[in-house]
C-alpha cells in the first residue's frame, strides 16, 4: 500500500495537518483504517519498513487506544516491523525537525532523481551496492517530491510519540527485523522488549539487500 506521494499514490492527500500534536501520523492510521474497511480486509497481518514501519507502530497503538473501534472493523492479526524507530527523546526532536526540514525542502523543490542519489548515499545506507542503489532511484523516481515533503514533514521522527512503552503492553504478536550491518537500528532493537531477528549480511534496507532471508522471515513469523 503506497503512502501519500509515493508511487501509485502520488497525488493522494491524507489532509495531514503538521501542526497538530502527532502531525500525520493520526491522519495515515484513519486512512488506512478506512482503505481497508472499503477493500473488504477481515483480518490482516501489518507490515512495515523504515518510515512505514513508524507509521505501522502507530496504528497499533492507535488501534488499542481508540474506544470506538466496532467489532466489524479490521482485526490487526500480527505485526512485523522492519527497521522502524520507537520515538527520540524529547532532547533530539528539535534537532532531528531541523534535519528533517533541509531534506523536505530539497524534495519539494530539486529534481526528484538528484535528491534520491543523495538520500542513498546517507550512511545508514551504506550496506547498499551501487547496483542496489541505483535501482531505488530508479524505482523511486516516479514519486512526487512535494509529496514526499509533505509526508516527511507531517510522519517526521520529531513529531512520533515514544512508541515502544505501548507496543510492549500489546496483546498482538510484533516482530522486528533488523540488518546485522544496521548497528544503529539493531541496538534499538536488542532493548526494546520485542522478538528480533537479525538477518546476516544486510543493513537498514534488509528486504532489498537480502530478499531471500527477509522473506523467509516473514513467512516463519506469519506462520
Amino acid at each position: 500500500m503506497d503512502l501519500p506521494g509515493h508511487g501509485l499514490s502520488a497525488f493522494v492527500n491524507a489532509d495531514m495537518t503538521t501542526e497538530a500534536i502527532d502531525g500525520g501520523f493520526e491522519a495515515i492510521h484513519q486512512a488506512l483504517t478506512a482503505t481497508l474497511v472499503q477493500r473488504g480486509v477481515e483480518d490482516y497481518v501489518l507490515i512495515g519498513y523504515s518510515m512505514g514501519a513508524r507509521l505501522a507502530m502507530y496504528h497499533v497503538c492507535a488501534l488499542a487506544s481508540h474506544l470506538t473501534s466496532s467489532t466489524d472493523s479490521p482485526r490487526l492479526i500480527k505485526l512485523l516491523l522492519e527497521g522502524g524507530h520507537f520515538g527520540l527523546a524529547v532532547a533530539d526532536r528539535e534537532p532531528r525537525y531541523v534535519h528533517d526540514q533541509r531534506w523536505v525542502a530539497r524534495f519539494a523543490q530539486q529534481p526528484l532523481v538528484d535528491v534520491l542519489h543523495d538520500w542513498y548515499q546517507q550512511p545508514v545506507f551504506a550496506s547498499l551496492t551501487l547496483e542496489q542503489r541505483q535501482a531505488l532511484v530508479a524505482k523511486r523516481s516516479d514519486n512526487l517530491g512535494s509529496g514526499i515533503a509533505q509526508m516527511m514533514l507531517a510522519t517526521s521522527l520529531a513529531k512520533q510519540p515514544q512508541l515502544l512503552p505501548q507496543l510492549q503492553q500489546l496483546a498482538v504478536p510484533i516482530h522486528y527485523l533488523c540488518g546485522a550491518d544496521d548497528t544503529k537500528f539493531c541496538q534499538l532493537a536488542s532493548t526494546s522488549g520485542l522478538k528480533v531477528t537479525v538477518i546476516e549480511n544486510a543493513g537498514h534496507n534488509i528486504h532489498i539487500e537480502q530478499p531471500t532471508a527477509f522473506t523467509a522471515a516473514l513467512l516463519n513469523f506469519i506462520d
